[in-house]
Order: C-alpha cells, then structure tokens, then sequence
C-alpha cells in the first residue's frame, strides 16, 4: 500500500535536512576580512560552543556591526532545533508547484501566512513575514553535505505584503564552507546588491579558523 505524504511529512522532511552543528560543536576562531569597495576591515572573531559570538580587533563601529551581523547570520542557520519546537503550532497545506517542480507548502497557525518551497528535499523559497514586513528568500544552489544541505547561492529582498511587488532591490549571496574537525564552517561570503542598476559588492572572509578544544 502507498502511503501519501502530507504537506507536513514534506516540509518536515526538508527541515530536518538542513545542515545544523550538533551539541558537541566546540565552537571556534577565525580571522575575518571585510572587503568594500576599495576599503579593507580586518577584526579576530569567536564562534563560542553555545553558539554566541564576538568580535575584537577593529575600531570602525560600522564595520564591526557588519560582521556581527554575518556571525549573527551564520548562527542563527546552524542552530540545532526540533522540529516541533519550531514548527509545532502550525499547520501545513500544498499550494501549487511552479515550473521548476517545487511545491509550494502553506503555512496556518501561528506562522499564518507564511509560505515555502520544497524541492529536492531541500527549501528552495521561503515567504516569511518578520512584524510588518515581508522576506522572500529564494535559494539557487546547495551544497549537500554528509550531515544535510548548506544554501550556496541565494537571492533575497523584502515584498509588499498585499502586492508582493519587492519593495528592496535584491541582494545576492554567494556561500562557501570548509570542513574542519567534521564541521561546515562559512570561509566566504559575497554579497552583492543593485543601486541604480550598479552592483555593489561585500566580501567577508574568515581565514585562520581553529576550532576550540572540546570540553
């Protein structure tokens, strides 16, 4: 007998595929080059074991809020969560397939309104609302690991909740890892973004990185 997999078997299956660090990550250090433009920014940052992080070396505030903001990022996507904690008071529903043969999974309960894509067993969109805003994330390549997938390349930019006209130009990004100790670990980041038709790009490199002992 065939068992038909719901909208949340789907989405479920895809979430739990992402790549994540698991409880024994040790956390780790890394030099970082922020590049712009003709400007160069250099600071030492930590990655500690309960996944906060920190950031010394560099007098520039900007710039230091900028690379808080990758490690913020970098974190945030490698945190290990059930799926039931982050999922568990939500409802789940296809909506259509697009042209590439993803399907789209409808979100009710207390994530009314949001909305993904699978395809691949991976997440290929996300349509999420963030207070009155709306983020669209649309991911273009992955890298799979051993341990799930890591988005390699991917667009995103902030719609109108009603029209879903972008109300931002659309940034790019451009990911890659390294393993180190049997961990995935961002060494480059490129970030690209449109003003007036002019791409405008950011660099982050994390070189030098050493994990910590473990305790």
């Amino acid at each position: 007998m065939t068992q038909t997999l719901t909208a949340q078997d789907v989405f479920r299956s895809a979430y739990e595929n992402r790549y994540t660090w698991d409880k024994n990550f040790p956390g780790y250090q890394a030099q970082v080059t922020m590049t712009s433009g003709d400007t160069e920014y250099t600071a030492q940052a930590k990655v500690n074991s309960d996944l906060s992080f920190e950031v010394s070396g560099i007098d520039d505030a900007e710039a230091k809020k900028a690379i808080e903001g990758q490690l913020w990022e970098i974190t945030i996507h490698r945190v290990k969560r059930s799926f039931t904690e982050t999922h568990g008071k939500n409802t789940f529903s296809f909506g259509e397939k697009d042209e590439t043969g993803a399907i789209e999974i409808l979100l009710g309960g207390a994530s009314e309104g949001n909305s993904y894509k699978v395809r691949d067993n991976t997440v290929s969109f996300v349509n999420r609302r963030i207070k009155d805003k709306v983020v669209n994330i649309n991911t273009l390549t992955t890298v799979m690991t051993e341990k799930g997938y890591l988005s390699e390349k991917y667009e995103s930019c902030y719609v109108d909740p009603q029209t879903r006209e972008p109300q931002t130009a659309i940034t790019a990004f451009e990911d890659k890892f390294s393993n180190f100790g049997g961990y995935y670990i961002l060494t480059d980041r490129i970030i690209t973004t449109k003003d007036n038709n002019q791409p405008q790009a950011t660099t982050f490199r994390f070189s030098d990185i050493q994990l910590f002992d473990a305790d």
